[in-house]
C-alpha cells in the first residue's frame, strides 16, 4: 500500500495487531491455555461468533484467524449485503478451494442484521467446509441468530476493555513510528491519557479515534492543551445501544434496584440511561409500571408520584424533568414492597383466558327492561349499602363455577397490613353467614 493511500487509513485501522501477541485484552479467551488461543495454536479452527460491545477486537480477531490459518479473508457487512452477496462469496470460495486448495474465512459483521433466510444461506457451506464462518455481533446471539447457525458455530464473548488495556493501546499508538503517531512527536501527560481512556468507555476504536483528532489539534511541540482535550472528549456519551441488549440490561438493572429497595443503585442506573441518551419518557413509563408491580397497595402513593414525575417530564422536558424522575425512583426504591396485586392480576387473567366465557350469575346482571326482570335478572341481588357496614356477607360476585376464588393475598408490609386485616374480618363474617 502506498504511503499516500495509508495516510487516509484511520489510526484505528493502521494500529490493528499483526499477531495474537500484539492483541490487547480478552485474556479470558486468548490467554495461555484459553479456548480460542488453543484452537488457533493447534490449527483446529472452527466457525465462530464473536459477541461483544463495539471496539473490543471482533474484526481484528477475524483478521488474525485468517492470517494464522492461511485462509483468505473475505468480509461482508450484514447491513449492506444480501443473499446474493453470500452466494457470490460462496462461489469464489469454492473456486479458491478447488484451484488453490485454500480455505476462505468469511467474516460477517453485524451478523444479527441478517434475517432467517440470509442466515440459512450459510449453513450448507459451513457444514461442508467451504467456508470458515466468523460472525460478529453486538447483540445477544441467542435472541438474534438462528439455532441452526448457532449450533454450527461456537460463541465467544468479548468484554469491554478495561482502562488499563486502553492505556496500553494509546501508548502503542503514540510510540509506533510506522503505523502510529510516533513520528509526530505528540506529547500527552499521563493524566491526559487517563482522561482519554476513561472517555473511550471500553472501546479501543473510540480511544484511537479521539487520539487521532487530538493529533490534528496539537499545539507547538506536539502538546495538547487541557481545554482542547476537554473539548474533544466532552461530547461523548457512555455506551447505550437504544433498543439493543445493553438498553434492556440497564432498564432491567434499574427495575431490580427499585424492587430490591436500593435507592442509590437505582439512581445510578437512572443516571446511566439518561447520560446514554435514553428517552426520559420511556423511563417514566417503566417507573409507573414499577409502582404497580412492585409497590402496589403497600404504598399507593408510589403510583401517584410516578405519574406526577411522568407529567413533570412531559411539561418541563430535559434536564429539569429528570429530577422528578429521580425523586420518583428514590421514593419507589425506599417504599414498602408488595407484588400482591401483580400476582393477583396474573391469576385473574389466567382464569379469564382459560375458563372460557362463563355466564354472569343472574343476580349480578343488569335489568333495565321488563323482560329481563321477568327472567330473574338482578332479582336476588343484595345492595351492599343496605347491609350492616355496607357489606353483604357471603354474597358471591363470581361466576358460579369460580365461587370462592382468591387471587389477592396482601403482604405483611405497608398499607397492605391494614388491608389484610380488613379482608380477614370480612371473610370471617362470610364464614359466619354461611353457617347460619
Amino acid at each position: 500500500m502506498s504511503e499516500a493511500l495509508a495516510a487516509f487509513r484511520p489510526l484505528a485501522d493502521r494500529m490493528r495487531p499483526a499477531s495474537l501477541d500484539e492483541f490487547i485484552g480478552q485474556a479470558h479467551i486468548l490467554g495461555e491455555g484459553k479456548p480460542l488461543r488453543s484452537a488457533v495454536e493447534s490449527g483446529q479452527l472452527h466457525s465462530m461468533i464473536f459477541w461483544g460491545p463495539p471496539g473490543t477486537g471482533k474484526t481484528t480477531l477475524a483478521h488474525l484467524l485468517a492470517k494464522t490459518s492461511g485462509a483468505e479473508f473475505v468480509a461482508i457487512s450484514a447491513v449492506l449485503a444480501g443473499v446474493k452477496d453470500v452466494r457470490q462469496a460462496v462461489e469464489v470460495a469454492k473456486q479458491r478451494q478447488a484451484v488453490e486448495q485454500r480455505q476462505t474465512l468469511l467474516f460477517v459483521d453485524e451478523v444479527h442484521r441478517f434475517n432467517k433466510a440470509q442466515q440459512d444461506a450459510f449453513l450448507p457451506f459451513v457444514e461442508d467446509g467451504t467456508l470458515l464462518f466468523v460472525g460478529a455481533t453486538t447483540e445477544n446471539p441467542s435472541f438474534e441468530l438462528n439455532n441452526a447457525l448457532l449450533s454450527r458455530a461456537r460463541t465467544y464473548v468479548l468484554r469491554r476493555l478495561e482502562e488499563q488495556d486502553l492505556l496500553k493501546v494509546l501508548r502503542q499508538a503514540l510510540t509506533d513510528h510506522e503505523r502510529g503517531l510516533g513520528s509526530l512527536g505528540l506529547v500527552l501527560e499521563e493524566t491526559q491519557l487517563e482522561q482519554l481512556a476513561h472517555a473511550a468507555d471500553g472501546d479501543a476504536r473510540r480511544a484511537l479515534g479521539l487520539l487521532e483528532i487530538l493529533s490534528d489539534l496539537a499545539g507547538e511541540g506536539g502538546r495538547i492543551e487541557t481545554p482542547v482535550l476537554a473539548e474533544v472528549i466532552g461530547g461523548g456519551v457512555r455506551r447505550f445501544d437504544k433498543g439493543g441488549e445493553a438498553f434492556y440490561d440497564q432498564i432491567s438493572a434499574l427495575h431490580k434496584a427499585v424492587r430490591g429497595s436500593a435507592p442509590d443503585a437505582a439512581l445510578y442506573w437512572l443516571a446511566r440511561m439518561i447520560d446514554g441518551g435514553c428517552d426520559p419518557l420511556y423511563i417514566a413509563r417503566r417507573v409507573v409500571r414499577m409502582a404497580s408491580e412492585d409497590i402496589g397497595n403497600a404504598d399507593p402513593r408510589a403510583l401517584a408520584l410516578a405519574l406526577d414525575a411522568w407529567e413533570t417530564q412531559e411539561r418541563l422536558g430535559s434536564p429539569e424533568g429528570e429530577l422528578a424522575l429521580a425523586q420518583a425512583v428514590v421514593y419507589l426504591a425506599s417504599a414498602a414492597k408488595s407484588n400482591a396485586v401483580y400476582l393477583a392480576w396474573k391469576a385473574a387473567l389466567h382464569d379469564a383466558r382459560e375458563q372460557g366465557s362463563l355466564d354472569v350469575p343472574l343476580h349480578l346482571r343488569n335489568a333495565p327492561t321488563r323482560l329481563m326482570k321477568e327472567l330473574g335478572y338482578g332479582k336476588t341481588y343484595r345492595y351492599a349499602h343496605d347491609e350492616p357496614d355496607a357489606y353483604a356477607a357471603n354474597e358471591n360476585y363470581f361466576p358460579d363455577t369460580l365461587a370462592g376464588r382468591r387471587y389477592y393475598h396482601p403482604v405483611e408490609r405497608g398499607l397492605e397490613i391494614k388491608i389484610a386485616e380488613k379482608l380477614a374480618r370480612l371473610r370471617e363474617r362470610d364464614r359466619r353467614a354461611a353457617d347460619k
